[in-house]
């Protein structure tokens, strides 16, 4: 039996980060990944759908050639080059992850862990028991997988899930997305931007579910204005597969619409991997949703098992994730200092077309917590530098408590916009005021500075519009 410890289930965001962390500060560490280093994110989900997504913008931008005063002539596009560079970026980054941890002398262990107990992990490989490890510590990162609803269980040909529908053959003349969250909004736009015709159904009222309303409207208006149909408040009653197509009945307002497409793509969340790595045998507590329970230092209901990640519930985000693994390993460390994770700083980014970004509060939330509020915006149309890209379409929100100044929430749709989050990001983490983020200098001529006119907008203050 080998001993360590820190003993890390998972080789994802979340638990990567937590390893080379978990070295950095002393503890001798081991990582147990069954299949791919950096997880679902890197191999096939947050990584590859950007490669795929540039190559649709580019695409988008050569077809506007004129507009800047070019000409390209026989524009065409290979859907398997596409892909293959999609897939070479993420075995390129695969790699980079062994190597970080090599350098970090985390010892990398290949197979399926489970727990036995008490400090206990044995890891496996073929049916075969290939490792006992004993810890001290047992972190739990074994993310998710996409969530299968009943009658719409994928089959990887006429029913894909984000996994299939990152590797297509060929690409479908019609797709129907069912969800409208992040997943199912990157898609509809990789797909759509190629010669799809895309349709996107929605069971609650809004695209974008958790995306302030006023920028969800905004998205929606752009890409019904591409060319892409919504369904919102409407739900898949039935679909029947063909050998070519795929019937699909939507119910919304009482009727019923028939659509018939060639694939579909569910993206309607996800589901934790805590199935099959001894959780019942140690009696760690499970939540009302079926995700691990853990305390705001990520520990569970058994002293020194831990859980980060998609595992233990959401947002179900990367940068989460390594966040969680930082501060758990941290605590484990008896670091100073270290103190827990405030979900409301954590950004959001979509790399749809339009993308979208945020943090903090919604405008809806904000009033719904009793705050009084000023709410500040500027559109993409009166900033100098969005025009001369060609990119005059999008908007920059932001929301203050007009009592105190603070920064509550800021949103954006346009452009790049999942580039500049960041800097909001940074002022609610600094508790920055209204005064200062109207006193900071942006430099010009950028998109950057729309952040600072939504600040002065929300006080009556726009200059440029």
């Amino acid at each position: 039996m080998k001993h360590f410890d820190v003993t890390i289930i998972g080789g994802g965001p979340g638990g990567y980060i937590a390893a080379i962390r978990a070295s950095q500060l002393g503890l001798n560490t081991a990582l147990v990944e069954r299949e791919h280093l950096g997880g679902v994110c890197l191999n096939w989900g947050c990584i590859p759908m950007k490669a795929l997504l540039r190559s649709a913008e580019v695409f988008n931008h050569i077809k506007r050639a004129a507009s800047f005063g070019l000409s390209v002539d026989g524009l065409d596009f290979d859907l398997k080059k596409i892909v293959r560079r999609s897939r070479d970026i993420s075995q390129q980054l695969n790699q980079g992850v062994g190597r970080l941890l090599e350098k970090n002398h985390v010892a990398v262990i290949d197979g399926y862990a489970r727990l036995r107990g008490k400090g206990q992990v044995s890891v496996e490989k073929k049916g075969i028991t290939r490792e006992q490890l004993s810890s001290h510590h047992i972190i739990i990162a074994t993310g998710a997988r996409a969530k299968v609803l009943p009658g719409l269980e994928p089959d990887g040909k006429m029913v894909l899930t984000y996994k299939e529908a990152l590797v297509p053959d060929s690409l479908p003349k019609s797709l129907l997305v069912v969800g409208s969250g992040a997943i199912g909004m990157e898609f509809a736009s990789f797909y759509h931007t190629f010669g799809a015709r895309v349709t996107v159904v929605e069971m609650l009222p809004q695209i974008l579910p958790f995306e302030d309303a006023e920028v969800s409207e905004t998205v929606r208006k752009s890409m019904e204005k591409q060319g892409m149909d919504f369904y919102t408040g409407a739900r898949l009653k039935e679909l029947r597969r063909g050998n070519k197509s795929v019937a699909t009945v939507i119910e919304k307002d009482g009727k019923d619409l028939e659509v018939i497409v060639d694939r579909v793509i569910s993206a309607v969340g996800v589901s934790p991997n805590v199935e099959g790595i001894g959780l019942e045998d140690v009696g760690i507590n499970l939540d009302k949703n079926g995700f691990i329970a853990v305390d705001e230092y990520s520990r569970t209901s058994i002293e020194g098992i831990y859980a980060i990640g998609d595992v233990c519930g959401g947002p179900c985000l990367a940068h989460k994730a390594s966040r969680e693994g930082i501060i758990c390993v941290e605590k484990i460390a008896a670091k100073t200092g270290v103190s827990p994770l405030d979900k409301s700083q954590i950004p959001g980014c979509i790399y749809s077309n339009p993308q979208v970004s945020r943090v903090g509060l919604t405008e809806m939330q904000a009033r719904d917590r009793g705050y009084k509020i000023k709410v500040g915006r500027f559109p993409f149309a009166g900033n100098g530098k969005a025009i001369a890209l060609g990119e005059p379409q999008g908007l920059v929100k932001t929301i203050f408590d007009a009592q105190t100044g603070e920064l509550l929430g800021a949103h954006m749709v346009g452009h790049e916009v999942t580039e500049l989050i960041h800097g909001f990001g940074l002022a609610r983490y600094l508790e920055a005021t209204e005064e200062e983020l109207m006193h900071t200098v942006f430099p010009h001529p950028t998109l950057s500075e729309m952040m600072q006119e939504s600040v002065l907008n929300a006080f009556g203050r726009t200059l440029h519009f």
